[in-house]
């Protein structure tokens, strides 16, 4: 799904160096000082005197791309493909650039002047641009003013907005993890399913249907217990639901109904989040604490205390303390010194216990090449109870008849229904779901109330924290070290592109600029930065620099014909405005089929596509006013 997106991105960057390419030669074709040249060596001066723009602003493409290939876990399996989607079509799309396209334009281009005033919208947009450059280039410092304003803006608004690991999904579907106590049976947790099931569709006629699983089987990729029962609750098309009822209220509604059902704990997801958190962290909910030390009996005590702080944390929904106690058994416990005076051993009792409670197997039974194991045991009404199983008969080495109460103590005891263990130590979770606010704003504040609780803690217990949290954290920090290589990448192809250090600092100044426009669409939208925000950042680095090298580059070349700088930088800014724009607008069109898909996957997609978009749209501003501005500047002027 992600290798689409990244082809979205790419339609847009694909045309830009045919673009850059065809408009060069077309002017040139055009111009009536190269009515004594031939087809073939108009093409091949003007895709030569783009080539080396042209080649670096795809290499700065596909530099920025590499790094996304160290991303890890799901973040890494999601985005990895994108990236290697523009890889190739922008290594084709430079093949096609400087080769299939000046062959092309040679033989179609006209050769006639263009007409008085030219295309009428570019005459239109030049007739507005070259005035209002004039103004920028006289009036310097108040664009580099008005330029860091935005980026302070941005600056300002960056600690305001939330962090996530990835937007959420709309699978169409929930996922309802329901949990009961340990000694529930089998039988009785699948009646309770069906039970609620039948609530379910009866309560909202948006259920298409509802499927649930007990259990599980004998291979299977979670340790559910027969306790526990997976709801999935798939719903009809939205266009079918009543106007006033949306996704939170629905969730609302079906919690009362669950409401109704005494003696369960439910936990709302949807079924692939709920498969990816539990394969990835072993958590089946947003986020969990986990405590680990020694002692499960103090662990449960840690963790009666972290609930409540953690359901007092605004968004907390669904707190649940995992469920390690709850289970009833028969314990069995030996009196030695009686034992001793009838003559009997442990393994005497063992053997007795486990034959009449257990079973053993006896005999076989041969059916053909088939055969079976005969077992006895005692019936299940001589076994079901501590009173029965303390009147379970045993022979003393002298022959006489004894019960087993009699050699030994009887006990309905409580016992831990599981132990769960990370890294060879014990360890307990307090699970919840995260509602209405971003993940990363939830967990500063949870840890600020958890503070006094963690330095409390008794020696050889510590808390982590899990869930999607911990792939956010996990996904942030390697972006962290990515970003800066996806730096020093573009830097050095600029250093080799332009040949001078000024031009490159000039270009470069694009990065911070273009990240204004993305932070600008992230608050407007309401949107939370995820993984898919900042690998769309990452991309827009790369699509700045490279509309600002065709710019720069070709004011170097005027340059270094003889013109003045002022001459180089106004001739340069309107002729290659038609190039810079037509780029902008074709990156701009493929981008825009993104924003009105549908369905599973395009939550991840749009926040990607709308960060480059508001990147593109600022640094077309920046590229057209500021960088002609201040070109002088950075040169010495």
């Amino acid at each position: 799904l992600m290798s689409l997106g990244g082809l979205a991105i790419a339609i847009g960057m694909v045309a830009d160096g045919a673009i850059v390419v065809v408009e060069n030669i077309v002017s040139m074709m055009r111009d009536p000082a190269n009515r004594a040249l031939t087809r073939t060596e108009v093409a091949l001066r003007a895709t030569r005197e783009v080539a080396r723009p042209v080649l670096f602003s795809i290499l700065v493409i596909v530099a920025v791309m590499l790094p996304l290939f160290s991303l890890q876990d799901i973040e890494g399996k999601m985005f990895k493909p994108m990236a290697m989607t523009i890889i190739i079509a922008m290594a084709s799309s430079l093949l096609v650039a400087l080769t299939v396209v000046p062959s092309l334009a040679a033989m179609l281009s006209s050769r006639r002047p263009e007409t008085k005033g030219g295309n009428p919208v570019v005459r239109g947009l030049i007739a507005i641009y070259d005035p209002t450059l004039r103004f920028a280039l006289r009036n310097r410092l108040a664009m580099a003013l008005i330029a860091l304003a935005f980026l302070a803006g941005a600056g300002f608004l960056i600690p305001q907005l939330g962090t996530e690991f990835l937007p959420p999904l709309d699978e169409g579907a929930f996922a309802v993890n329901v949990v009961r106590l340990p000694s529930a049976s089998l039988d009785a947790s699948k009646d309770q399913a069906t039970i609620l099931e039948k609530m379910i569709m009866a309560a909202y006629p948006e259920v298409l249907t509802v499927v649930s699983k007990t259990g599980r089987p004998v291979i299977a990729e979670d340790p559910m217990g027969p306790e526990q029962n997976d709801l999935v609750i798939m719903l009809k098309p939205k266009e079918e639901w009543r106007p006033d009822l949306d996704r939170e209220k629905l969730i609302e509604g079906l919690q009362e109904v669950f409401a109704k059902m005494p003696g369960i704990r439910p936990s709302f997801s949807q079924p692939i989040a709920l498969r990816v958190n539990e394969l990835v962290s072993g958590v089946k909910s947003d986020m969990a604490i986990k405590i680990y030390g020694d002692d499960i009996d103090k662990l449960r005590e840690l963790a009666e205390e972290v609930a409540p702080l953690l359901s007092g944390v605004d968004g907390a929904q669904d707190v649940a303390v995992e469920q390690t106690s709850g289970l009833s058994e028969i314990q069995v416990v030996p009196n030695r010194p009686k034992l001793a005076l009838h003559g009997l051993n442990i393994s005497h009792i063992n053997e007795v216990v486990g034959t009449a409670i257990g079973g053993k197997v006896v005999g076989h039974l041969y059916e053909g090449q088939r055969w079976f194991g005969i077992q006895v045991r005692y019936p299940a009404s001589a076994r079901n109870s501590k009173e029965v199983i303390e009147r379970i008969p045993i022979e003393s080495a002298t022959g006489s008849r004894l019960f087993l109460g009699d050699v030994a103590s009887v006990d309905l005891v409580e016992t831990p229904a599981q132990v769960s263990r990370d890294n060879s130590r014990r360890r307990l979770m307090v699970e919840c779901n995260v509602r209405g606010r971003d993940l990363g704003s939830f967990v500063a504040e949870a840890r600020e109330k958890l503070a006094p609780l963690e330095k409390s803690l008794p020696d050889g217990y510590f808390l982590e924290w899990g869930g999607q949290f911990e792939n956010q954290e996990r996904a942030t920090k390697r972006l962290a070290l990515v970003v800066p290589v996806a730096l020093v990448l573009i830097l050095l192809v600029q250093l080799s592109a332009l040949r001078n250090i000024r031009s490159t600092m000039l270009v470069i100044l694009n990065l911070p600029f273009s990240v204004v426009g993305g932070i600008g669409v992230i608050w407007l939208a309401d949107m939370h930065v995820s993984v898919s925000v900042l690998v769309g950042l990452i991309a827009l680095f790369g699509m700045a620099v490279q509309h600002g090298t065709v710019l720069v580059s070709f004011i170097d070349e005027l340059r270094t014909r003889g013109m003045s700088i002022p001459e180089a930088v106004r001739e340069a800014s309107i002729r290659r405005l038609r190039p810079l724009l037509m780029t902008k607008l074709t990156s701009v069109l493929g981008l825009i089929p993104i924003l009105f898909t549908a369905g599973p996957g395009s939550d991840i997609q749009k926040p990607l596509a709308l960060v480059v978009l508001g990147g593109l749209a600022f640094t077309t501003l920046l590229n057209t006013y500021v960088v002609p501005a201040l070109y002088g500047w950075f040169h010495g002027e």
